[in-house]
């Protein structure tokens, strides 16, 4: 059973209407740290990452209406992550064209640094999954008063023990454990509105 969040096809065909502001930013505010992120492990600096990555939404923004989404043929974060890995090795492709006309050889080194990294997919799934998580956390914190996510962040997010931070926070250890619970779940259930 493959256990891979996937992206919520509704999503995917709101985007194909490029005045669907909500749906974009939507989009962006999920996978844009997460192209980002695989930029920079590529080897590109941080303005060079980022230039990537809008040149990547640029990308998708002229292929999303011809994107036919089919589970069978790969996720769409795999179609992503081609235009992504596409997009990095013509940047690196072309400095390394310019620093071997220099003389160098540092990117010659950075190509061959990639095959050495992490594995790919790995790496994808892991920030992907960040990626949501930092993009659910910022829109539903508000929702909560600040004790209730601090109990929330403290034993879930920072790792201590429930006693310990109702001690810090005035509360009872169950209502830290009822706070973690609540948040979890709104957590959760955010998620699922843009992942199957």
């Amino acid at each position: 059973m493959d256990d891979h969040p996937v992206t919520r096809p509704s999503l995917l065909v709101c985007l194909r209407d490029p005045h669907d502001g909500g749906a974009w930013s939507q989009f962006v505010a999920i996978y844009s740290p997460l192209v980002y992120r695989f930029a920079r492990r590529g080897g590109l600096q941080a303005s060079d990452a980022a230039d990537v990555t809008q040149e990547v939404f640029r990308a998708v923004a002229r292929s999303i209406r011809h994107f036919e989404y089919d589970r069978q043929r790969g996720s769409f974060r795999g179609w992503l992550i081609a235009v992504a890995r596409s997009k990095v090795q013509n940047f690196l492709g072309k400095r390394k064209s310019q620093l071997e006309a220099a003389g160098g050889t540092q990117a010659r080194e950075l190509l061959e640094q990639q095959g050495s990294r992490e594995d790919e997919e790995t790496f994808v799934e892991r920030e992907h999954r960040r990626c949501l998580f930092d993009w659910a956390v910022e829109q539903i914190r508000g929702e909560f008063q600040p004790s209730t996510w601090q109990a929330f962040w403290q034993t879930s997010v920072e790792g201590r023990s429930a006693k310990e931070v109702a001690d810090t926070l005035g509360m009872t250890t169950g209502a830290v454990y009822i706070a973690r619970s609540r948040i979890l779940a709104r957590l959760k259930a955010k998620i699922q509105q843009v992942e199957g």
